[in-house]
């Protein structure tokens, strides 16, 4: 029964009940992996136009998770099928479609506001 339920879940039709995109979510990376091992990873499925390995400021590594971003979504459907839970620098990454508008979107503002902290759009709320 484990079996079925596992199979079912990596079934293509599962994978793309949600809005694809050409957008990778990537996690699981490796420590020591950079921009050029992923390119050069992601490359064999189609053309990788661009990769984004999210950094640790603190500790100047990266965080465990990266962006890939193909030419085609059709490339993107290939290298998730065929690159999910497989060895990418020595670690087995999980990929996951990702929805490209909140990826990379310079202009976006927290959500929420904290009373007494100025926000662009909003007055300061003097404390009672």
């Amino acid at each position: 029964m484990l079996n079925q339920l596992l199979y079912r879940s990596l079934t293509p039709s599962l994978l793309f009940s949600r809005p694809f995109s050409s957008t990778l979510f990537v996690k699981g990376i490796s420590f020591s992996s950079t921009e050029e091992t992923l390119t050069q990873a992601f490359s064999q499925y189609g053309q990788v136009l661009r990769v984004d390995v999210i950094m640790d400021k603190v500790r100047c590594r990266p965080k465990g998770f990266a962006y890939v971003t193909f030419f085609s979504k059709e490339e993107a459907a290939k290298a998730l099928l065929e690159l999910n839970g497989q060895l990418v620098d020595g670690r087995v990454v999980i990929l996951d479609t990702t929805k490209a508008v909140k990826h990379n979107r310079p202009d976006s503002k927290p959500d929420q506001t904290v009373e007494g902290v100025p926000n662009s759009q909003n007055k300061v709320i003097p404390e009672s």
